[in-house]
């Protein structure tokens, strides 16, 4: 994250906005894991992203810029993973959603917001095994009030929204874009 920071301040001289996209997962249950594999997938989807945020926000606050953080969560992050099976995956979004509002509340009166987006079920190389089955695709639509997953480009509104100025007065906010997911 330090590297990343570094490169995008020389590159383009300030920081208004960070996206953490951070994230892996692996299958298995829990009383097969191994603690190391655990923490490794805490340190990429939990720790990295709190540090690359931490950083920027540090930049932000002693340069007085306002700016937005926004963390890519999960619709698992909100609750287990059940049947999925994904212990660190879980814990690791349900942390950065708690994250995102311990450091929207330290950060909110000095001009930095933090935000997250929790996505419902949309194709990703992390999940393509999932969309690749009958059994998988049936998980989706029958657990999506919506009845399908998410289409390509149906989280841009959601993070030009908490990217631009349109979110001023928005902060500590998950904001679920997961066709009614986390509804039911």
């Amino acid at each position: 994250p330090a590297a990343l920071v570094a490169a995008a301040l020389e590159e383009f001289g300030q920081i208004d906005v960070v996206i953490n996209n951070a994230g892996i997962t692996r299958v298995l249950a829990a009383i097969d894991d191994d603690l190391d594999e655990f923490r490794r997938e805490l340190e990429i989807d939990l720790v990295a992203p709190y540090e690359l945020a931490r950083l920027s926000a540090r930049w932000m606050i002693e340069n007085e810029r306002p700016g937005s953080v926004i963390n890519i969560g999960s619709v698992l992050g909100a609750g287990g993973g059940g049947r999925l099976k994904i212990p660190g995956y879980s814990a690791a979004k349900g942390g950065l959603h708690n994250l995102t509002r311990e450091l929207a509340s330290q950060w909110a009166r000095k001009g930095v917001r933090c935000n997250a987006i929790a996505p419902g079920w949309f194709e990703t190389e992390m999940n393509e095994n999932m969309f690749a089955t009958s059994g998988g695709m049936a998980y989706i639509v029958d657990g999506t009030p919506m009845g399908r997953a998410g289409n390509e480009g149906e989280l841009d509104g959601a993070l030009i929204f908490l990217a631009s100025d349109a979110s001023t007065f928005v902060t500590g906010q998950i904001l679920f874009v997961d066709g009614g997911w986390t509804a039911i």
